[in-house]
């Protein structure tokens, strides 16, 4: 038995009246119909939407990827420059570490204040769930670190600049001529570093220079300060210590005669003492000692206001002498 429909009507062939008679549906036929249709539809709709997602972007998403490769390629340029001014940093420190705090003769900041850690590996996991995320993260840690060192090199400059306000100060108080009166150069006797005894007949370090004079030669403060010993001192005999600050301090050995006493304010030329032969001496001299920070210096490298480059040259050389020290 053969149905066949027309349009929305149906038909059933009756073979014994040889005639198709119309078939009528019940509720639950024509619902069942429909939902038939319906979800075959929804299937075909469905399909259809998630291979037009698969094979096509929509415009939104095409609009983000985009975004996102900027994003990327900024990053990226972002990473290079950042590169860049880190080098220029490195550039700026290495500068502040060996010429301006070598002007000013401070110690340079170690590394480990300057380039202190970005901390620990937890510190950036909240960027790990983001696109790019090794990208991002490795820009935030140069950031970080660029940071930390700009706050350190600006309290560095501040720093020197503190002490570029007191530059005439320290001008007037390093040590800066001679002790005494030597343009010819003849009185230099003996220098800085290891020389021999003049009584043991030992070599020994000896941690200042020897200038030789007539007692009652005059001695001069090599640069202003106040005087912090004036008096006996064993070895050095009658002698002189001069605070000049800025972790300069000056000593002057074996006098005949002192002419400050301790507390007493002192400028640079001032006559402060004679020459003599006190304590551990072998003959009139002045013996001559310069400390940085209460560390020994060579007095040789302070004395470039009083010589031309000429006599300075002449001074060193003079004063790599390794023979007999007088004292």
């Amino acid at each position: 038995m053969a149905i066949f429909s027309r349009r929305s009507t149906y038909y059933k062939f009756n073979p014994n009246t040889l005639t198709y008679e119309r078939v009528y549906l019940s509720t639950k036929q024509r619902f069942l119909v429909v939902l038939r249709h319906l979800s075959l539809g929804i299937l075909i709709g469905t399909g259809v939407f998630f291979a037009f997602i698969y094979f096509f972007a929509s415009p939104l998403e095409v609009l983000l990827r985009k975004e996102n490769m900027l994003l990327k390629t900024q990053f990226e340029v972002l990473s290079l420059r950042l590169n860049d001014a880190l080098v220029v940093l490195d550039d700026i420190q290495e500068r502040d570490d060996n010429l301006y705090r070598a002007i000013f003769q401070t110690q340079a900041i170690p590394d480990y204040v300057r380039k202190p850690g970005v901390g620990g590996s937890n510190r950036y996991d909240y960027l790990m769930n983001l696109s790019n995320a090794d990208l991002v993260i490795e820009a935030t840690k140069k950031i970080d670190m660029m940071k930390r060192q700009i706050y350190v090199q600006s309290n560095s400059f501040d720093e020197l600049i503190a002490m570029g306000k007191n530059t005439e100060e320290r001008i007037r108080c390093v040590p800066g001529i001679q002790p005494l009166s030597n343009k010819d150069l003849t009185r230099t006797s003996s220098g800085y570093g290891n020389r021999i005894d003049p009584i043991y007949r030992t070599l020994r370090f000896h941690t200042g220079m020897d200038f030789t004079a007539p007692t009652g030669t005059e001695i001069y403060a090599t640069g202003d300060g106040t005087v912090t010993l004036s008096g006996w001192k064993q070895g050095y005999g009658n002698c002189i210590v001069i605070n000049h600050g800025f972790g300069f301090q000056t000593l002057y050995g074996h006098n005949n005669k002192n002419l400050v006493r301790v507390g007493q304010k002192v400028v640079r030329g001032e006559v402060i003492g004679h020459v003599g032969n006190t304590g551990k001496s072998v003959g009139p001299h002045l013996h001559y000692e310069v400390l940085l920070n209460g560390k020994y210096v060579n007095p040789v490298n302070y004395y470039y206001m009083d010589l031309s480059p000429e006599e300075y040259d002449q001074m060193i050389q003079i004063a790599e002498n390794r023979g007999q020290v007088m004292d």
